[in-house]
This record gives C-alpha cells, structure tokens and sequence, in this order.
C-alpha cells in the first residue's frame, strides 16, 4: 500500500502562486481589495452590534442605504471624511489609522 504525500501549502505560498510576490501588481491589487472587504465586513459587523440597519445608519451619518450597502459589500471606494463620519457620527464609535512598512 502506498502512502498519500500530504501537499499542503500554507497561506502565504497559496498566495504566492495565485497572485504573485508581494510588490507585484496583481499581488498588490489582491491585497487592497481584501483589505476594502474586510473594511466593509468590519462596518456591517458594528452595525448590526449596535442594533441597527443599512437605512438607520445612513440617516444617521447623512448618506444613503444604498452607499452603505455598496461599502459592506466592497463595491465602492469609501473617501476617509465619511468613514469617519459613519464611524463616529452612525456608530458611536472612533477611527484609529496604522501604517505599516
């Protein structure tokens, strides 16, 4: 009976083979969009702590439920005037930024 070889990658080198290198383009275009998706699954995970739906925030921070469907759902660039509004105007809540080299 022969044995299986087990190939199991780890995340980073699926990534690698998938998008390339960190500092390629398609690599680089990965992460922004994950790091949006992730943006938008933060907003609607804090919004639906606090009890409240796409049109309640949207009133609350003076936009519209469509806006905030479309960050929840990565279909809109978000400018950082109203992500700070939505967090701390709709939410309740304060923005902290990091930056990494």
């Amino acid at each position: 009976m022969e044995k299986k070889k087990n190939k199991l990658t780890s995340f980073a080198d699926h990534l690698d083979n998938e998008y390339g290198k960190r500092g390629t383009e398609s690599r680089e275009n990965y992460e922004q969009e994950f790091e949006s998706f992730k943006l938008g699954a933060m907003l609607q995970e804090l919004r639906k702590e606090k009890g409240m739906t796409q049109e309640q925030l949207a009133e609350k921070c003076g936009t519209t439920k469509t806006y905030i469907s479309r960050i929840e759902n990565n279909a809109s660039d978000i400018r950082l005037s109203t992500l700070m509004r939505i967090i701390k105007v709709g939410l309740g809540g304060h923005l902290n930024l990091n930056v990494s080299l």
